[in-house]
């Protein structure tokens, strides 16, 4: 009776569970492989060896989805309007603006529509199989369940295998488990329950032999793979929109309704009430309509929002979608891989241990250069010969070479060996030298089974040796005797135990290195050479080191309110010392398995109260990323591997890494660091929240001066007077002036306080009560002052013309006073360091002045909009009415700020997010 297999998932038994003989069984298959008529039945039955491909929008379609946006309604509506009034210019300006954000998402998505196709060429492209009794080459496609596939170093795995046999068989692993390290395989079951990074006796799709040599029974193709669950999780996942793009569309379809609103009743009242025709109320809704859209916002947050794209550029975070910069500003949330990208998945020896001293070892990743402290001081090399013995013997017992390309150190060869050569390094010994003087005669290849290599040496004088590394609870099974400054000692197991639980409380893997002297005569070694009778030398301690500037950003980030949270598919005991030594808490670590065993409503609470996550997989970090935005966290997810591209595509921010990661994981994330620096993650932070201040700032100026703009309609009409201003001339201040000016403010500079805030609510509305309450404000201003002077001018005998100039320009004047108030919400205008950047506020009100006085005095302006020139008694008019605007904000800004100071005072030091005008 053929066994039945346990199940890691729905239809996917858990053949690592199995003994090999056991899967074939269940398979109905033998070592010898499959024919060529089996095989072809089997490719029938099962289909192709290829990662499935999700529909995809027409170009057609992903480009009309660019319109579906109510701001962009807002703005085509202003477009027709402008055009109806004859307006050709300006209503091609905004058809531009519209065909711009079209064309930015079109591309933007475009991009991200490749995340599935990098996952797909993670596929080799054929494979050797066990035909018809015959080694031959298929093309990768072609593989079905059953085959017999060989592999060997260098190779892409290209199906799920179950080994059969393996030889000194390492598979590195790290785009799909986070390992920092080859994992060693052997064709023996392990439990049914094992992490994904514990199955050893499994060789995954799209991973790749580091060394050694295996065969193994196809057991998973296409869909039915790790690599394709991970595509089809990569499919499934919806893609959040961006607070920013939420609350603009909340904004734009109320602005819209209020404006609608407001029109009708003015229409209403001027018939009904005042007695005007259908027609001149028409044309005064029609200007009313035009002063209350902010025609020009969309455009202004487009390139508020392209302005922070460059500036993250200069700082090595590249953004890949444009709405992406904005909720970088309002990240609660930071969920960081660990392999690559808090750590600089390069090994490196962080301590050694001899018979008297435990040393900690200094010098960053593959870099050949650094200190040995003990007791935290440096300590010379001459005076400790036991130190330069066990570099020696570490380098001539490695297969690996270091190589400097472009000012950065790489290994080539085993990643643990690249370690140990760069500790030789730090000890003044050189790879090539010491070949020379210790030439190799003989090897015992490293192999799981034994779990050591052995190399034989000879020097010139006739001295004979042979080194030994691998696992501590090996080689101290095979020595006798320790090596100590004094010489040889009988062996302390009690010692070595102790620093061996010392060493990997620093979550650091741990090597041992013994030896053996021996003679000329002795050419070929042999088991029997190293099985006893070997004098232990000690142990390195070995760890993939946190970035010392991600030690840092971590700090910045708790700083600014934000949490960090550390999700790797590593061991926990690494997880936690890593996370201990970034300054994370992980005094309450999480498993994969843990978070199993917690359901779904109990989950968010428990993944808030952590900060680190060990042995998780694809699922996991995917489900931790949902179980923080259900608690109402804004999530960045960052990562390298294509285990991690499900969770970044869910992420409200992806940052993939730029030169360590994976296509699938960047083409997954809407940000990607080509520095691979954690920290550039808090400069993106920082600008991200400029980006927001700025764009804050805009609306702040924007919707006070279109507020003004149609209360001065809605007044005349009230007072059944003429209109100060025309339609046409609202859209000349719309479309020329405010929007230049308001675009100064997308180039201020960070504002002093910016990582020192908590960050803001993401259900905080656009529409705050502080920007309601300014707009009022403000909009009073305006339409006191514009209506008064337009009245002043009447009643002293200026014609309509000259009278609507003067009203024209003072709302101008006053856009241009108010702008130098809005480059700070709640300091003052004129800081001392709000000065030193205040080049792009006086180049745009220069700007503007320079067209006020085109559309006051040329004819061909003034025969367009119905203007007049003015002397220079009406500019000092305008002039004085039109500062009142400052000066009445700033006394506004010093109110608020002395009612917040009482406020807060009375209500105690506590953690808020609260609303700060």
């Amino acid at each position: 009776m053929k066994q039945k297999a346990p199940r890691v998932r729905d239809n996917v038994p858990a053949y690592h569970a199995m003994s090999a003989p056991a899967v074939l069984d269940l398979m109905g298959l033998s070592s010898t492989g499959l024919s060529a008529m089996e095989a072809r039945a089997r490719f029938d039955k099962f289909g192709p060896n290829t990662l499935p491909q999700t529909a995809r929008r027409g170009a057609l379609a992903r480009f009309a989805a660019q319109f579906h946006n109510v701001l962009i309604y807002v703005l085509i509506g202003a477009g027709v309007v402008t055009a109806a009034l004859g307006h050709w210019v300006d209503a091609a300006v905004i058809v531009g603006v519209v065909l711009i954000n079209a064309i930015i998402g079109f591309v933007q998505e475009g991009k991200a529509e490749h995340a599935l196709e990098a996952i797909r060429d993670m596929l080799p492209a054929s494979a050797t199989v066990l035909r018809d009794g015959h080694r031959q080459s298929v093309a990768a496609q072609n593989l079905v369940p059953g085959d017999v596939v060989y592999v060997e170093s260098g190779d892409r795995v290209s199906a799920d295998l179950r080994l059969l046999e393996s030889k000194s068989l390492r598979i590195q692993e790290a785009a799909l488990t986070g390992e920092s390290v080859p994992v060693d395989k052997s064709p023996a079951a392990v439990e049914s329950g094992a992490a994904l990074g514990d199955r050893q006796c499994m060789a995954y799709s799209g991973t790749i032999v580091a060394s050694g040599r295996g065969t193994g029974l196809v057991v998973a193709t296409g869909a039915d793979t790790e690599l394709g669950h991970i595509s089809m999780l990569l499919g499934q996942v919806i893609s959040l929109t961006t607070p920013l793009l939420v609350q603009m569309a909340q904004f734009g379809r109320r602005l819209t309704a209020v404006i609608l609103g407001v029109a009708v009743v003015v229409f209403g009242f001027g018939m009904l009430v005042r007695g005007y025709a259908a027609a001149d109320m028409f044309l005064a809704g029609v200007g009313l309509a035009v002063a209350a859209i902010p025609e020009g916002l969309p455009a202004i947050m487009t390139i508020t929002l392209a302005l922070g794209v460059q500036r993250m550029a200069r700082r090595n975070a590249i953004i890949r979608r444009l709405p992406a910069v904005e909720t970088l500003g309002s990240v609660t949330v930071i969920c960081s891989d660990k392999t690559g990208t808090l750590t600089r998945n390069e090994m490196m020896v962080q301590s050694v241990a001899t018979s008297r001293n435990l040393y900690e070892v200094t010098g960053v990743g593959y870099v050949p250069r650094g200190d040995f402290l003990l007791d935290g001081h440096q300590v010379d090399l001459e005076s400790r010969p036991l130190l330069v013995e066990m570099a020696r013997g570490a380098l001539l017992c490695s297969d690996a070479t270091l190589r400097e390309v472009d000012g950065s150190w790489a290994v080539a060869g085993d990643p643990t060996e690249g370690a140990l050569v760069a500790l030789a390094a730090k000890t003044g010994l050189e790879g090539g030298h010491e070949g020379n003087r210790w030439p190799r005669t003989d090897v015992i290849p490293f192999e799981s089974e034994h779990a050591f290599m052995a190399t034989l040496h000879h020097a010139d004088d006739g001295q004979g040796a042979i080194y030994v590394k691998g696992a501590p609870e090996r080689l101290l099974r095979m020595a006798t005797s320790q090596r100590s400054y004094d010489g040889v000692e009988p062996l302390d197991i009690v010692y070595w135990q102790s620093r061996l639980e010392q060493i990997g409380a620093h979550g650091q893997r741990v090597l041992a290195l013994a030896m053996r002297d021996t003679d000329l005569a002795h050419r070929q070694l042999r088991f029997s050479d190293v099985e006893s009778g070997l004098v232990f030398i000690g142990l390195f301690g070995l760890a993939d080191p946190p970035r010392e500037e991600a030690v840092v950003a971590v700090g910045q980030c708790r700083h600014a309110g934000i949490r960090v949270k550390m999700i790797t598919g590593d061991h926990l005991g690494t997880a936690r010392a890593i996370g201990t030594l970034l300054g994370l808490d992980a005094s309450h670590a999480m498993t994969g398995s843990d978070l199993d065993a917690v359901g779904p409503e109990a989950l968010p609470e428990h993944v808030m109260q952590t900060d680190v996550f060990a042995r998780t997989s694809p699922e996991h970090k995917l489900r931790l990323v949902q179980a923080l935005q259900s608690a109402g966290q804004v999530v960045a997810m960052t990562g390298d591997g294509v285990n991690d591209a499900p969770a970044l595509k869910r992420a409200d921010v992806g940052v993939a890494m730029g030169q360590k990661g994976t296509d699938a994981a960047r083409e997954s994330a809407e940000m990607v660091l080509a520095d691979d620096n954690f920290a550039s993650i808090a400069h993106a932070v920082e600008e991200g929240r400029t980006v927001y201040d700025n764009l804050r700032k805009a609306i702040t100026f924007i919707l006070p001066t279109n507020g003004g703009e149609a209360m001065v309609i809605v007044c005349a009409i009230a007072f059944g007077t003429l209109l100060p201003i025309t339609p046409v001339q609202i859209l000349w201040i719309n479309m020329i002036t405010a929007v230049t000016l308001a675009l100064a403010l997308a180039f201020e500079r960070p504002e002093s306080d910016v990582m020192r805030r908590p960050p803001r609510s993401p259900g905080a509305p656009l529409l705050s009560g502080f920007l309601v309450w300014r707009i009022v404000f403000v909009s009073l201003i305006l339409v006191t002052g514009t209506f008064g002077l337009f009245a002043w001018e009447r009643a002293n005998g200026s014609d309509l013309e000259v009278a609507r100039t003067v009203a024209v320009n003072t709302l101008v004047v006053f856009e241009a006073f108010y702008l130098l108030s809005c480059r700070s919400l709640r300091g003052w205008a004129f800081e001392s360091g709000s000065l030193a950047g205040s080049g792009p506020a006086v180049l745009a009100i220069g700007l503007v002045l320079a067209f006020q006085l085109l559309f006051t005095y040329t004819s061909p302006f003034q025969l367009m909009f119905g203007t007049r020139p003015l002397d220079g008694d009406a500019w000092a008019r305008i002039v004085l009415v039109a500062v009142s605007v400052l000066l009445l904000v700033e006394v506004e800004k010093g109110v608020l700020r002395h009612v917040n100071r009482r406020t807060r005072m009375a209500m105690g030091p506590r953690d808020t997010q609260s609303e700060r005008p």
